[in-house]
């Protein structure tokens, strides 16, 4: 074992674990990284000195092998900045719902219809929460991924304006009178002759007349809902 083990050990047992692994779980790190550390496996750099030394209540310095014999006698000169953070006032106020669009299975490139059926609600993220009309989608297929994998959700913001390389939600309505169709892809351009989108899997790009197009909307964020 190695003095730095050695005196990361007693630290430990000083600040009243008994065991490494309860010294881990109050570190919230893994048993077995920290048990590596004290029986000299593997060394730890100063950073995760620090660490240890603020719960075990010990001088990083000493935790490395410094000259102080006592590992507080550092720690018992420093000055110690006072606290900079407060407890604020309890948030209190009713969270903003927003409509999921989509269907189980979608199409070759991802579509789904857009039909205004919801598949089920959920809280609007802050960034939303002000935003009329926002509303979000679910990922069909792996069209988009590693981007975005199937079932995931995406948050949209219809009011932002879509710039190149932004991933959008477009619909477009490929037949006269016929059902929109929604797009999560990557926005690459358009115009007054098309709209230019890109997909991931398999790469490729999709070009839609600009007379089909629906609409573009920005997508603001998107995870598991």
């Amino acid at each position: 074992m190695t003095e730095k083990a050695e005196r990361l050990r007693q630290a430990r047992i000083k600040a009243g674990y008994r065991f490494a692994s309860d010294a881990a779980n109050a570190l919230g790190i893994v048993a077995s990284t920290y048990r590596a550390h004290e029986n000299g496996q593997n060394e730890f750099e100063f950073a995760e000195a620090k660490i240890y030394a603020r719960k075990f209540n010990v001088d990083p310095v000493w935790l490395m092998g410094g000259n102080a014999s006592d590992p507080t006698s550092i720690l018992s000169t420093r000055v110690i900045d006072p606290p900079n953070a407060k407890v604020g006032a309890k948030l209190v106020g009713r969270g903003k719902k927003i409509p999921v669009f989509g269907q189980a299975v979608g199409g070759v490139d991802g579509e789904f219809l857009m039909n205004g059926t919801v598949l089920y609600e959920v809280m609007a993220p802050p960034i939303l929460s002000d935003i009329s009309g926002a509303y979000a989608v679910s990922v069909s297929g792996d069209s988009m991924s590693p981007r975005y994998e199937d079932g995931e959700v995406c948050f949209v913001d219809p009011e932002r304006r879509v710039r190149k390389g932004d991933y959008v939600i477009a619909q477009i309505r490929l037949e006269e009178g016929g059902a929109l169709l929604a797009y999560v892809k990557k926005f690459l351009r358009h115009n007054s002759s098309e709209l230019v989108l890109e997909q991931f899997n398999p790469q490729k790009e999709l070009h839609f007349e600009a007379h089909t197009v629906h609409s573009v909307h920005y997508i603001a964020l998107a995870g598991n809902a």
